[in-house]
């Protein structure tokens, strides 16, 4: 098997490793001969769910009996139920709570899974709850505005969170002081179990594609394009990139915002 120096030799930690994204980004990890923790519901070395908040200390309990680390990869979330919880408490836990362990490689690197979801009007009230660690408010908050559709218009409140928080804690001393890339993936729509309710009605995957189109690449992506990515950014080659929202989307993002950040 090839050697590659980025990865060869260093241990990662992949949430949401027994499907999708995850799935295909520890398969890659493994082939460059990196070791592989898996976190998963079930189905990996480490189980353990994050929508709780005792999942989530016990994710951090577990990874920390085998030793030290060099990268975490917080790609867990989707789901319909739960959303909140998953996708930004959980991923933020993973994150917070595995960052003493991180500090101890001598590469740290560490990428949250975002989605281009992320760009939809959202509630101010609830990504503000999150992102004040109050999670009881921002769940209520969810569940109090019918304009959200209930429970399941979290997804991309939850990521558009996520983004925010990493932009917020990436240059702060605990993380790029402390020499650890802390980055955001952000995913276009892309072939997984999560998504798997939007190809099964031909209507809604046209609404979906019509709404969010990926110009390159095609509808809908491979888990493997997403997760080359993030391989690299979590590798030791990556030396200076760091707190940013990168879209893996082809051309989703760029196609919806076009140039608004530059003007």
């Amino acid at each position: 098997m090839t050697s590659h120096t980025g990865f060869a030799g260093r241990t990662y930690v992949v949430t949401g490793s027994a499907s999708g994204i995850g799935a295909a980004t520890a398969a890659l990890l493994r082939e460059r001969d990196a070791k592989v923790i898996g976190c998963d519901l079930d189905g990996a070395e480490v189980q353990a769910d994050l929508s709780t908040p005792d999942g989530r200390q016990s994710l951090v309990d577990q990874v920390t009996e085998y030793g030290p680390i060099d990268a975490v990869l917080a790609i867990a979330g989707g789901g319909k139920t739960g959303l909140l919880e998953t996708n930004y408490f959980g991923a933020v836990a993973t994150l917070e709570g595995l960052r003493p362990l991180l500090a101890q490689s001598p590469a740290p690197r560490a990428v949250a899974v975002s989605s281009t979801s992320s760009l939809a009007p959202a509630n101010e009230r609830v990504v503000q709850a999150c992102l004040d660690g109050d999670e009881a408010a921002a769940v209520a908050c969810l569940e109090a505005d019918p304009s959200l559709g209930g429970p399941t218009g979290g997804y991309g409140i939850a990521k558009r969170a996520l983004n925010r928080w990493v932009r917020r804690a990436a240059p702060t001393s605990e993380w790029a002081g402390a020499g650890i890339a802390l980055n955001v993936v952000a995913s276009g729509v892309v072939d997984t179990p999560a998504a798997a309710w939007i190809f099964a009605d031909e209507a809604v995957r046209t609404a979906v594609e019509t709404a969010a189109p990926q110009p390159f690449g095609g509808f809908p992506g491979r888990p493997e394009w997403v997760a080359e990515l993030i391989c690299w950014l979590t590798s030791a080659d990556n030396r200076f990139v760091t707190g940013q929202v990168i879209f893996a989307d082809g051309g989703s993002e760029a196609a919806a915002v076009g140039d608004h950040h530059w003007r």
